[in-house]
């Protein structure tokens, strides 16, 4: 297969990948998703993790029928990503895509459940013992997983997802151990032998007397030697000492034809450094032998660490995600739905942790207090409301439920879905947006696939009286292709009659705080339609108003949406205050 083949590869990428790691090693890194490999043959971390999502995923990816869909997709697995135990791990949860295959989410929600369950059970300091086994040893060669499934042994974690590590042959891993850790790149480390390290000592001494030869020179003269014999008699023993080698070596080192005494010291010491040198060589080669061949013998002991230990990091860190989000497993069914009972948005979940959750369905489920059977709502209400936040939080569900993970609900019904068209409010009104918009939500429903629409205020991109008729089509197209969908609008009334499958409605604002903050029941209020109530909206401009001309300005704006509204929602105001 060549390089080019896989999505993003173009020449240059292909080159790169070629150069660096070889054709096969391309492929391998590419079909195993291993984003080191990418990055450190020079691709950019973003670059390869498309790459990486798209060979490995693009059937889920495809799923993800809007930019907004893919925004939300990417928001969940950068949030996911935050509780990763090693940077790998974060790689592997960055790559995940939504599946395609019911029986492929189960198992992974499998996984994640039993580790969950797993990191539930453990208590704080066995946790930080953990996290701190994993940051120690972050690191992507076999010798990392080795030590971190020896440390983990030693903290005394067994059961649950750990059973995979810590059931390892721990005699053949510490031999492993021991071998990967004298055996590097740059070749074999010191403490790996004790002969070798002895040589190599002798070897640079010989080098720092090589570099100093008229010290050494002055040295051996100082002993108040006469004559040529016994100067280099002197020098032997110097350099025997200095050196710690063998006289006689010294002495077969020596050159019979030297200028003069600097010329036979410098010619001598460069010539015993370099046999020292080969001997060194000759050593290292023995031991490198010697310690390739201990980790042979463990080679199926220590890929077994380095899956398990994978596979246990990258559970551990979406466990560690579900935990802090109390994330739940989804209930798939076979019908088309998706309901929610209490769910939270996960984004401002993360910014703040202070959200009001929301019950809300479509499809058939059976959620008491929620209508069953409406393909379609529209929903409706006060500005700032939290509609468009519902629309992300059911995207949420959806491709999380997708993806196989938990999610943000205390209980959740998700049926197939082949499509997540989610389409933000985009405040450009021009006909290039519009044709844009439709091209990308469009499509999606007339392929007959099972298509969930969660659509933001159409009418934002057109005029109003095109907008009600587009966005009636939009609604009636959705339910003619048996899609599910949610549609946010201010165009309600405009959109009647509806279709007998769909249902209207609201939320509503109830008044100002204290502190003229609006006040909102960001639960929807079923079968009728919200109301935008800007007399909060401009009680609060009054309110606030800087002077008396300013004041005077949004007064008449109150007598045009309803002076006594206005009044009195001033006076709830500071009746609550008081």
């Amino acid at each position: 297969m060549r390089l080019e083949e896989y999505w993003g590869v173009g020449p240059k990428t292909a080159d790169r990948l070629e150069t660096e790691l070889g054709v096969p090693d391309a492929i391998d890194a590419i079909e195993s998703a291993d984003v080191r490999a990418l990055v450190e043959a020079g691709i950019s971390r973003g670059r390869a993790t498309r790459i990486l999502r798209r060979a490995n995923g693009g059937e889920g990816m495809d799923k993800l029928a809007t930019e907004d869909a893919r925004a939300v997709y990417k928001e969940l697995v950068s949030l996911a990503a935050e509780y990763a135990v090693t940077r790998h791990a974060g790689d592997r949860i960055r790559v995940l895509t939504p599946l395609v295959d019911r029986e492929a989410m189960r198992e992974r929600l499998d996984s994640v459940e039993a580790a969950l369950e797993t990191w539930r059970g453990l208590d704080g300091e066995t946790r930080r013992a953990v996290l701190d086994v994993f940051e120690s040893h972050d690191g992507d060669s076999r010798r990392a997983a080795v030590e971190t499934a020896l440390a983990l042994d030693d903290v005394g974690v067994s059961g649950g997802v750990f059973a995979s590590v810590v059931d390892l042959d721990r005699d053949r891993l510490e031999a492993a151990a021991a071998a990967l850790r004298h055996l590097t790149d740059d070749g074999v480390a010191a403490g790996a032998d004790a002969k070798l390290d002895r040589l190599r000592e002798r070897a640079d001494a010989l080098d720092s007397l090589e570099r100093d030869t008229f010290d050494v020179l002055e040295a051996v003269r100082s002993e108040g030697v006469e004559g040529t014999d016994e100067f280099r008699e002197a020098f032997v023993q110097y350099v025997a000492t200095e050196a710690d080698v063998e006289p006689r070596q010294v002495r077969n080192a020596m050159v019979a034809d030297a200028a003069d005494a600097p010329d036979f010291v410098s010619t001598t010491l460069r010539e015993l450094s370099g046999t020292v040198r080969d001997r060194v060589d000759e050593r290292e080669a023995e031991v490198a032998a010697d310690l390739r061949g201990s980790i042979s013998g463990a080679r199926e002991d220590v890929d077994a660490a380095v899956d398990a230990v994978s596979d246990l990091a990258f559970h551990l860190s979406l466990a560690r995600f579900a935990d802090a989000h109390d994330l739940v497993r989804p209930e798939f069914v076979d019908h088309d739905a998706l309901a929610v009972q209490t769910a939270r948005n996960l984004t401002l979940a993360a910014e703040d942790g202070d959200v009001q959750p929301v019950t809300y369905a479509v499809g058939d489920h059976d959620l008491t207090d929620v209508p069953s059977g409406d393909r379609v709502t529209v929903l409706t209400g006060a500005n700032s409301g939290g509609k468009t936040t519902l629309l992300e939080t059911l995207c949420q569900v959806a491709l999380l439920a997708a993806m196989g993970l938990p999610v943000p609900a205390e209980r959740a019904t998700v049926g197939p879905v082949d499509s997540v068209v989610f389409h933000r409010r985009h405040a450009s009104f021009n006909a290039g947006v519009l044709e844009a918009t439709l091209n990308s939500v469009v499509p999606p429903l007339a392929t007959g696939e099972r298509t969930l629409m969660l659509v933001d205020e159409f009418e934002a991109i057109t005029e109003p009286g095109s907008a009600a008729d587009l966005l009636h089509g939009l609604v009636t197209l959705t339910v003619d292709e048996d899609a599910l969908g949610v549609f946010v609008t201010h165009l309600a009334d405009d959109l009647e009659p509806l279709p007998d499958v769909a249902r209207t409605d609201g939320i509503f604002a109830e008044g100002l705080s204290p502190n003229l903050e609006l006040l909102v029941d960001y639960q929807p209020r079923f079968d009728t339609v919200g109301k935008s109530t800007p007399e909060f909206i401009v009680s609060r401009l009054v309110a606030d108003a800087a002077d008396r001309s300013e004041r005077a300005g949004y007064e008449t704006l109150a007598r045009a949406v309803g002076e006594e509204a206005v009044q009195r929602t001033l006076a709830d105001a500071k009746w609550t205050e008081s």
